[in-house]
């Protein structure tokens, strides 16, 4: 069973010589390595084994070619990609084909953290010295003295010298292999060939990660023909980026990750001996939970607990036998602006993970009511600590606005630090989002290894949902 599709779907549906031809120009070092990476998978048996991942670049279309598992993945976040992959299902043998531009640019930091990770992953590294797909820019491998379309006089030192990904690489802990190789003659692909074979079999073997280096022929930016392109490869390339074995160090026992589970009660750490959680329990806000959910944002300044009070939501409706999602987001306002946390819960799955129009916002801070207030669409829900925001102004109408002294409860409480709990007991009352006992037996799960905090935090979140019971009618009604 050939690892190539029978047919390229891409151009003419399959059909005719267009259906046998890859996107590639004339030339171009990507064929070749298709063909030599196919032919390792089909030798080594692991067709329906492998997933590959390509991301932006000339090898974007990748998945037209090869008949494995496909991903496509971001600009420079193959990496990344490629390590959910293998920890998700640690016997994928799972290869990171990237371009320059795309993994010594964008993607540096993915590609170093991963490599130091030393996870078994395969990483093909197609370097041809240029963005080839996005017009002929200057990349990161780029020589000096090379003209590209940003330095049509040539590469300087001042814009930097080439990166020698190889030698990086090879100077990390993680990597067990590294080695770079080069097409220009029949002599080099079959080096080449052998190099990403036995990064493949390294990855069958689990013995860690390994990194292949391949110098490729760009014709087209070069403008050379692709003898021409070959000869610049072997003369003027290969100086710059030395071939050979850059690390091959022997690994005497694999790397061991388990096989994830999927099963909440695992990974929420739940021992059995814990408080009971209501799992049977289903929310009916006041703004009905549609079929996309609800989404809830908690904004603030850094120290009010925005951050934490989102994460206890989502950690309840988890437990609750819900999807949910919290989504952080610091900025550099955190210590004085407004920082927020976004959370989605949805009966099946959450499908954006982002709040713009969030169905209760709860507002520690005045910049962060004056930030999101409006942007509460018209029956949502609203509450702000009243402590510190005594006179809002510009409130929209016909949201449901709740004004509850979250900092004097928890000052009341001799524990400053509660404002965030309390402030989840109040949006509780005001919304029935989730039940007040499985809000308690996450508060107890989350701070088992704290016990003695445990009693403050649960009147903390009984006087938040008290208050909302004592603001007066005619402000928790819609206006």
């Amino acid at each position: 069973m050939s690892v190539f599709y029978d047919h390229f779907e891409r151009h003419a549906h399959g059909k005719g010589l267009k259906g046998q031809s890859t996107h590639y120009c004339p030339g171009c070092g990507h064929g070749i390595v298709h063909r030599d990476l196919a032919e390792a998978i089909g030798h080594l048996g692991i067709q329906d084994r492998t997933v590959l991942i390509s991301p932006v670049g000339c090898s974007v279309f990748a998945h037209y070619y090869f008949d494995v598992g496909n991903s496509q993945a971001a600009h420079g976040r193959a990496p990344a990609v490629a390590l959910g992959h293998k920890l998700a299902n640690p016997e994928a043998i799972v290869i990171s084909y990237q371009g320059d531009g795309d993994l010594a640019s964008i993607g540096l930091g993915e590609t170093i953290s991963i490599a130091q990770s030393g996870l078994p992953v395969t990483v093909i590294f197609i370097n041809n010295a240029i963005y080839g797909m996005t017009g002929g820019q200057m990349a990161p491998t780029s020589l000096l003295g090379q003209r590209t379309a940003t330095s049509p006089d040539g590469r300087t030192r001042a814009m930097g010298a080439p990166l020698r990904m190889a030698e990086l690489i090879a100077g990390l802990d993680g990597p067990v292999y590294v080695e770079r190789v080069a097409l220009f003659d029949a002599r080099q692909r079959k080096n080449a060939r052998r190099a990403i074979e036995k990064a493949l079999q390294l990855q069958i073997d689990g013995k860690g990660y390994s990194f292949i280096e391949v110098l490729s022929e760009c014709p087209l930016h070069l403008r050379k023909t692709p003898a021409e392109a070959e000869e610049w490869v072997r003369t003027v390339m290969e100086p710059v980026f030395p071939l050979g074995v850059k690390k091959d160090v022997t690994v005497e026992s694999k790397i061991e990750f388990g096989r994830p589970s999927f099963a909440f009660e695992e990974v929420l750490g739940l021992s059995g001996a814990e408080p009971a959680m209501d799992g049977g329990h289903r929310p009916q806000p006041q703004n009905a939970m549609t079929a996309l959910g609800v989404g809830i944002k908690f904004a603030g300044a850094g120290g009010d607990g925005a951050q934490t009070g989102a994460l206890l939501v989502a950690r309840a409706a988890i437990a609750g036998g819900y999807d949910a999602t919290h989504i952080p987001s610091y900025g550099p306002e955190s210590r004085g602006g407004t920082s927020y946390a976004d959370v989605q819960i949805a009966r099946g799955e959450v499908l954006n993970p982002a709040v713009s129009e969030p169905d209760i916002l709860v507002a520690f801070n005045a910049p962060s009511l004056a930030k999101f207030a409006a942007t509460v669409p018209e029956g949502g829900t609203i509450l702000y600590d009243s402590t510190v925001i005594q006179d809002p102004a510009g409130l929209p109408e016909g949201r449901r606005i709740f004004p509850v002294p979250f900092t004097a409860i928890a000052a009341s409480l001799n524990k400053p630090l509660v404002k965030n709990v309390v402030a989840v007991g109040a949006m509780q009352a005001a919304t029935n989002i989730l039940s007040t006992d499985l809000f308690l037996g996450t508060i107890r799960h989350l701070l088992k290894g704290k016990p003695a905090v445990i009693p403050v935090n649960e009147m903390a979140f009984a006087a938040g949902h008290t208050a909302v019971a004592s603001v007066p009618a005619d402000a928790g009604a819609a206006r």
